[in-house]
């Protein structure tokens, strides 16, 4: 298996998965302490109707579906930022509009592509060296703008109405997040696909946050578990001739139950322990 890193393609899909991990991480973990899993996936998905779009005006894939992706986001964040009750039912009807539109696009769309599931499901075997650097554009764009930005989602994310007596600009740095979320949803296609990219966004923060003091240190460890789910999976997938994004997931989702159960029969020991005493 060794002598398989020395062929490009696996080396290009060894560096999608470490620009895909860095983004993974750091949005990841900003989706998951402002729990916003449900409207990340609503990005997530919708952004089928990008390629969709691309397919059936001939554009490059990537771009046109960043922006559409995009303007989806903004569209989810002006229905979303100040409405507390019901806004999973606009998500929802948006996911579903986006993934519907892209569909009808296809259709109408004269004979058919033979690379059209791959981003579904992903092709991190087939990732071109031009889409490594655009993921290592967008990854520059994510770590500069949160390095920037970062106190302000920091008390964003933790307490929202604190952040507005402090006079920051709550509301910008929403949509930004949103944005960034958009950004990532990008990056991810080519890895896992659009049905799973939820999947590495959120596992790998999930697992950091367990044992993470700070914003910053879950960020290093989510991009850390994120990484080693990726290429994980990728021997997987090479072992067993199976999908490459689903072999990644799958590694991801494993760890995730491993892990809940190994706390499930800690707890139950710890208060096993507390009533003998």
């Amino acid at each position: 298996m060794l002598d398989v890193l020395h062929l490009p393609f696996m080396q290009n899909a060894i560096w999608a998965g470490i620009l895909t991990s860095i983004a993974c991480g750091i949005i990841g973990s900003l989706v998951v302490v402002n729990r916003l899993v449900f409207l990340a996936g609503g990005v997530a998905h919708s952004a089928y109707g990008g390629v969709g779009l691309a397919f059936f005006l001939g554009l490059p894939v990537l771009p046109c579906t960043l922006g559409f992706t995009l303007f989806t986001s903004g569209l989810l964040g002006a229905i979303t930022i100040n409405r507390n009750e019901r806004t999973d039912t606009i998500v929802g009807l948006i996911w579903a509009a986006g993934m519907a539109f892209g569909i009808i696009l296809i259709d109408f769309t004269p004979g058919y592509n033979v690379d059209l599931m791959s981003y579904l499901f992903g092709s991190i075997l087939t990732v071109p060296d031009s889409d490594l650097w655009l993921m290592l554009v967008m990854d520059l764009i994510i770590i500069g703008l949160v390095g920037i930005f970062y106190r302000g989602f920091l008390v964003m994310s933790f307490d929202r109405e604190y952040a507005r007596t402090l006079g920051l600009p709550v509301t910008f740095f929403y949509f930004l997040l949103l944005s960034l979320v958009a950004v990532s949803v990008v990056m991810v296609i080519q890895v896992v696909g659009l049905i799973l990219v939820i999947a590495l966004l959120t596992i790998p923060a999930y697992l950091a946050e367990r044992k993470s003091l700070s914003l910053a240190g879950m960020m290093w460890r989510s991009i850390l578990w994120s990484v080693v789910f990726c290429l994980l999976g990728l021997c997987v997938s090479l072992w067993l001739n199976i999908t490459s994004g689903a072999a990644i997931i799958a590694v991801a989702t494993i760890t995730f139950f491993v892990f809940l159960c190994l706390d499930f029969c800690r707890k139950r020991w710890l208060r096993r322990f507390a009533c003998k005493k």
